[in-house]
């Protein structure tokens, strides 16, 4: 099941949120040892986390998290434009129909199957939420083995500017542009589609 959040406010999160900061944890900084912030212990909660931020949340049928993805206004504070503008060969883009996608998480507790299936029904969900809404494009930045797997989606993505050393890796920015033909690339490419799904409240 997808959930949709926004207009969050991150002091009273509900169950479906606090699983995906417990899973941000797990993922960010116990396994790939991002210095970010922990919230109580248990959740990876930062300054982008407010109530500009939109959630596409995957959970099980016990509202377990699954997979999930943070959308993050560009007309506003966001990571490539305030954090990592250097990634990009010109400014950081800032219109009102494009989104950035960060936090793209995938539980731990995943087969490498389950993981799959999970991230082909995030970025079907994520293609959907821009085509509903009006978002023409997302950016997002990502390593470069994250990078070649965004390339491999179907969609049509370029870089923003050459990759930058960050953190001891090669990090770079992507745009991903998003319009009605982008589910039959999704399609063609062999990700999954899940028509049946929708965003509960």
């Amino acid at each position: 099941m997808f959930h949709l959040r926004e207009n969050h406010s991150a002091t009273v999160p509900d169950a479906v949120m606090r699983g995906m900061f417990a899973a941000r944890k797990a993922v960010f900084i116990d396994l790939l040892k991002w210095d970010v912030p922990v919230l109580d212990g248990r959740f990876e909660v930062d300054q982008f986390d407010d109530a500009h931020a939109v959630y596409l949340i995957l959970t099980d049928d016990r509202d377990q998290h699954l997979a999930s993805a943070r959308l993050l206004p560009t007309t506003r504070p966001h990571i490539l434009g305030n954090l990592f503008p250097e990634l990009c060969e010109s400014a950081p883009p800032r219109q009102a129909n494009t989104f950035e996608i960060t936090r793209f998480c995938l539980d731990r507790s995943l087969t490498a199957c389950e993981r799959r299936a999970a991230r082909d029904q995030l970025i079907v969900a994520l293609v959907e939420h821009a085509l509903t809404h009006c978002i023409t494009s997302y950016v997002a930045i990502a390593a470069m083995s994250w990078f070649q797997q965004i390339l491999s989606f179907g969609w049509h993505c370029r870089p923003l500017g050459l990759p930058q050393p960050i953190g001891g890796e090669q990090v770079a920015a992507i745009g991903i542009e998003i319009d009605a033909d982008t589910p039959a690339l999704l399609a063609a490419a062999g990700v999954i589609t899940v028509p049946e799904h929708r965003a509960a409240a």
